[in-house]
């Protein structure tokens, strides 16, 4: 039965309106246009159409819904009050403070009920997408005749300058191939960006560029006003089941404000008189603030209600299942705690140096064949480039729509395309849904075209895995324009994220055991394209740690620091080091992130006071200064050749090493250096 509105849903909307006025009065900052324009949209979709629970905002058949960007946040916070989240009328006051639960955008470790960070423009309807490929997964993995675990519906808002965004675009027309019936978002027309009407910069037809994506396409054309029609838009986006869908509403920008549906009331508070004439308008005391009727509350308690109800009948659901179906409600039940099949860390591969000398990003693949059958949990493809970066496993059934005859949603290997921005924002939303750990393959260079969606990951505390080859100027013969210089140091620089670049094969399982394990950082593993040694002294223990001890050696007179690649190329240059005389430690430091939460006393054992130390590694130099008195790299772009002269030409071999550590030595000759971990960074 379609829902139907009286008064009550008036005034409702309403008080989302007047919420976002005078929160954004009160901080003298923010967006009240688009909240006052979607309040009508909003009002309709919780009230009458999503299942949620406020008492438990992580209940694992609700109803997801996002924010594309973080223009409409006052919204949202408005509505997680209303619905009775742990969100008060003073949160709503202290909008935009300091520690404050209602942040400039919505993020989601610090306001409950938000599902993902967003803010940056398209990130989330693109997170959506990877929600929705969740719940079509699970879907798919759990659901049994009688037994619908998994019915739960994305909803997202999005606005023209996500449109204009080509991270929502990648995602969008991949969530068209993929046929994510539920998935529903709405596109707020409203004709309005910062710089004014979009017709400066936007004339193409967003609903047939959709329709092109494989969206269903609907129109609401007057989404100020017309509840049924919003109602009824979403009930057909609800019937179809293989397509997602699109709803176009037209909006006016500030709807009721003196400056509607101008560009003067999308990031700016309502002046004074303006906010009075608004109230009055609505039918509110102007002289009132953050003012809600009781009957608005009570409208929301019952949907509210209704939402605890739904968790009660899942909970029991999920009882009766596990009775019929033991082994997938173990399963289930282990991803909704967050926790891994027990003993699955010693299924990673394990080496000796008598092993062979393997690339890295074919140890990750090694790794990724050993976990596939072990960890359920595990979800990942590459962009395009699965035959470089060696992301499927032997058993991997592909993640598709049944009807492309390529695999099906129970299926754990994304082909994500061209696609490596999208698929970083697609990766947050799968993470961000529960229950699943995903991976994403490309070249290290080109995770710099997924900046935006990382820094999202690291803010977001999402711990989604890169799995990032050709990771140096050892790729060789493709060139400057693919050999990440300075990507290590740009990732490294990134608050909370792990930047790994393993040495040999217990490195790699290393890796991949702390970037399974961790429940708030993400992680990049950056692996080479050429062969790696496997080297003495290494254990995945000891690389758990992110930097350790490789070779020991008493009263030395250098200790050489390095990763990846160049571990074992040092490793060689210690050995002419002892020819000449010299005693040389060395240290692998393949994580910073994770080196740099040991103890102080574990990190001066491995980079101690009393003699130089000295890093190595084919990228920029900036960073290593944290670490070591002197530094060997690369502060120009790379070169074209076999990967063994371009090393060359840039002085990476054994002999190279040796000669600057040489200089190393003789430079501080007479002097005992303090670890530079000494001085506080």
């Amino acid at each position: 039965m379609s829902p139907t509105f009286d008064k009550v849903d008036t005034v409702a909307i309403n008080t989302i309106r007047l919420l976002a006025v005078d929160a954004t009065i009160k901080a003298n900052s923010g967006h009240p246009g688009a909240p006052m324009g979607l309040a009508p949209v909003a009002h309709v979709l919780f009230n009458k159409f999503m299942s949620f629970n406020p008492k438990n905002p992580k209940y694992f058949n609700r109803d997801r819904f996002v924010l594309s960007n973080g223009h409409g946040c006052m919204l949202l916070y408005a509505l997680l009050h209303l619905y009775g989240y742990d969100l008060s009328l003073d949160d709503l006051k202290n909008f935009r403070q300091l520690g404050s639960k209602t942040p400039g955008h919505p993020e989601a470790a610090d306001t409950p009920g938000v599902e993902v960070t967003t803010g940056p423009l398209g990130q989330g309807v693109s997170n959506a997408v990877g929600l929705a490929m969740a719940q079509a997964h699970f879907a798919a993995r759990f659901n049994k005749p009688g037994y619908d675990l998994f019915t739960n519906y994305t909803y997202a808002i999005m606005g023209d300058g996500c449109v204009m965004e080509g991270v929502a675009s990648e995602a969008s027309s991949a969530a068209g191939h993929l046929q994510l019936g539920n998935l529903i978002v709405f596109y707020d027309d409203n004709h309005i960006s910062i710089d004014g009407d979009t017709a400066q910069a936007l004339t193409e037809d967003v609903l047939k560029k959709y329709e092109a994506y494989g969206w269903q396409t609907l129109w609401v054309k007057d989404g100020d006003n017309d509840l049924a029609g919003i109602a009824a838009a979403i009930e057909e986006a609800k019937a179809c089941k293989n397509k997602p869908t699109i709803i176009k509403v037209t909006t006016t920008i500030g709807f009721g404000s003196k400056l509607q549906g101008t560009h003067g009331v999308h990031g700016n508070p309502l002046k004074k008189d303006d906010a009075a004439h608004v109230k009055e308008l609505f039918g509110f005391n102007p002289n009132e603030s953050f003012v809600v009727p009781q009957e608005v509350y009570d409208l929301c308690s019952t949907t509210a209600a209704a939402g605890a109800a739904d968790e009660e009948a899942w909970n029991q659901l999920l009882e009766k299942y596990s009775a019929e179906y033991p082994e997938l409600a173990v399963d289930l039940k282990s991803r909704v705690a967050g926790t891994l099949p027990e003993g699955w860390e010693k299924s990673l591969p394990v080496y000796t140096p008598a092993d062979p000398a393997i690339a890295s990003r074919k140890l990750s693949e090694t790794v990724l064949n050993a976990l596939g059958d072990v960890v359920p949990q595990l979800i990942g493809g590459s962009a395009d480039l699965t035959g470089s970066n060696y992301t499927r496993w032997k058993t991997a059934v592909d993640f598709q729509p049944p009807s492309t005859g390529f695999g099906d949603y129970s299926g754990r290997y994304i082909r994500y395309g061209v696609r490596e921005h999208g698929m970083g924002a697609m990766m947050n939303g799968l993470a961000a849904y529960g229950g699943l750990i995903p991976f994403g393959g490309t070249f290290l260079n080109f995770v710099s075209y997924a900046a935006g969606a990382v820094r999202l990951s690291a803010l977001s505390e999402i711990p989604v895995i890169w799995v990032a080859t050709h990771d140096s100027i050892g790729l060789g013969e493709d060139g400057p324009t693919h050999q990440p210089i300075e990507t290590l140091a740009h990732f490294r620089a990134t608050p909370n994220i792990m930047v790994w670049r393993p040495a040999d094969g217990n490195e790699c399982s290393a890796a991949y055991k702390v970037s399974m394990t961790s429940k708030h950082t993400p992680s990049i593993l950056a692996l080479s394209r050429q062969n790696l040694p496997q080297l003495e002294g290494s254990t995945i223990e000891k690389a758990s740690k992110g930097g350790y001890v490789l070779k020991e050696v008493a009263d030395a007179n250098i200790t050489i620091v390095s990763t990846g690649s160049e571990v074992g190329l040092s490793l060689d240059a210690t050995k002419i080091l002892e020819s000449k005389g010299y005693k040389a430690r060395l240290v692998s430091l393949p994580d910073w992130f994770t080196f740099d939460k040991q103890s102080l006393d574990y990190k001066l054992s491995v980079f101690p006071d009393g003699h130089p130390i000295m890093s190595v590694e084919v990228m920029t130099t900036l960073g290593w200064q944290k670490y070591s008195h002197e530094q060997f790299g690369i502060n120009t772009f790379g070169a074209s050749g076999p990967y063994l002269q371009v090393y060359a030409k840039f002085g990476f071999t054994p002999e190279g090493i040796a000669e600057r550590a040489e200089k190393t030595i003789a430079a501080y000759k007479g002097v005992s250096p303090r670890s530079p971990l000494h001085i506080a960074f």
